[in-house]
């Protein structure tokens, strides 16, 4: 499903759901972050989707990223808390969706890269070359706190 994202536009429609989802940050040795290059608007994230009934947010975090990206990964902290209502999502079937995202740091603990229906490549990069790809300002804020490495996450 198609979507298209509006950051702080005034001319952006009204949302009318709120998801709560879930991102990665992770690693690997060298201190490439893993990142992936999605289907539905073309840009690059940090792995993540959608928590689902039954499941807690750090669950669909590895879940998530094992999904889109092959590998498994260990929560190990709280990046923070992204809700900015002058975030939303419009997606082709009419859903507008208010960002709920809570961004966790993550371990590389097993599997190997691939891709999935979510995302047409997978990369590690160097921090140094996160200018080069086309990120969101949404995530790359979440990008930019994950590799501060706070002690306090961010509430926002």
């Amino acid at each position: 499903m198609a979507r298209v994202d509006y950051f702080n536009d005034p001319d952006a429609p009204q949302a009318n759901s709120i998801v709560p989802s879930v991102t990665a940050v992770a690693r690997n040795e060298a201190g490439e972050l893993l990142l992936i290059h999605k289907t539905d608007n073309n840009l690059w994230a940090l792995p993540g989707g959608g928590v689902d009934v039954g499941e807690s947010a750090p669950a669909a975090a590895v879940r998530e990223t094992k999904e889109e990206t092959g590998f498994d990964v260990e929560v190990t902290g709280l990046v923070g808390l992204f809700t900015n209502p002058a975030h939303v999502m419009a997606y082709d079937d009419g859903e507008v969706r208010q960002q709920f995202s809570i961004c966790f740091a993550a371990r590389i603990v097993g599997g190997r890269l691939r891709t999935s229906s979510e995302s047409k490549e997978v990369a590690f990069v160097a921090p140094e070359r996160l200018d080069e790809l086309n990120i969101h300002p949404s995530m790359r804020l979440r990008i930019d706190q994950g590799l501060e490495q706070r002690a306090e996450p961010y509430i926002g």
